[in-house]
């Protein structure tokens, strides 16, 4: 099974009008969504700089971009494998990453991006194990 066959991108729809913009993350209906709550978390990395670069154990994540644009780079654990997407706020997308994936956003732009971010998992140190080899 291939790094992108184990990963989902998942198309949403971003609904504007004069006041602005709403972009449903989760709607719960999702394949891989447990049945309790996880963390929910936003996360701001400034040009030149990187968010990630760490794989879990246990836990699942989904990824959106919320403002800007980065490289998402990942490996998959297990196998080696590694690819690279590249993601913008200007299209409306969820990544959905599951554990034994190594992941870091990388910032190699202009202005801040801003990621909104979920975790089937409540925050456990030992379960983030840290990953440099991208």
């Amino acid at each position: 099974m291939t790094l992108l066959s184990k990963i989902k991108v998942i198309e949403r729809k971003k609904i504007e009008d004069s006041r602005g913009w709403f972009l449903k993350v989760i709607n719960g209906l999702e394949d891989n969504i447990p049945s309790y709550t996880g963390e929910v978390y936003l996360t701001n990395a400034k040009p030149g700089e990187a968010k990630g670069g760490h794989y879990h154990e246990k836990a699942n994540e989904w990824f959106t971009l919320i403002t800007g644009d980065c490289e998402l780079k990942m490996v998959d654990i297990i196998t080696g494998e590694k690819q690279t997407l590249y993601l913008s706020s200007t299209k409306a997308e969820t990544i959905y990453i599951p554990n034994h994936i190594a992941h870091v956003f990388i910032n190699n732009y202009e202005n801040d991006f801003i990621l909104l971010a979920y975790s089937d998992q409540l925050f456990v140190p030992e379960d983030t194990l840290i990953f440099d080899k991208f």
